[in-house]
């Protein structure tokens, strides 16, 4: 199963390893944005969006910068896990 992570983007569900709440993050939190750094500098990540970023989605081949909440993402991740399981 996909999950919608934002905009037209899908990303199989199986390949999120983890769902980072920025509004929480404090911007002097170096692990975070060591790792967002990381990633912009190996071209491994995508801004899904042009307001202001709430999550970061980790995935095996990718990560993404998403205005929609993590709370949303977690539910939408969890359904389509769910579904796939009783498939």
């Amino acid at each position: 199963m996909y999950v919608n992570i934002g905009g037209d983007i899908f990303v199989p569900a199986g390949s999120v390893s983890a769902i980072v709440n920025l509004e929480t993050v404090l911007p002097s939190t170096r692990s975070v944005t060591d790792l967002i750094e990381a990633e912009d500098d190996n071209n491994r990540l995508q801004y899904l969006t042009e307001d202001i970023p709430r999550t970061l989605i980790l995935t095996d081949s990718r990560s993404y910068i998403s205005s929609i909440s993590s709370q949303i993402l977690q539910k939408r991740l969890e359904n389509s896990l769910s579904n796939n399981v009783k498939t």
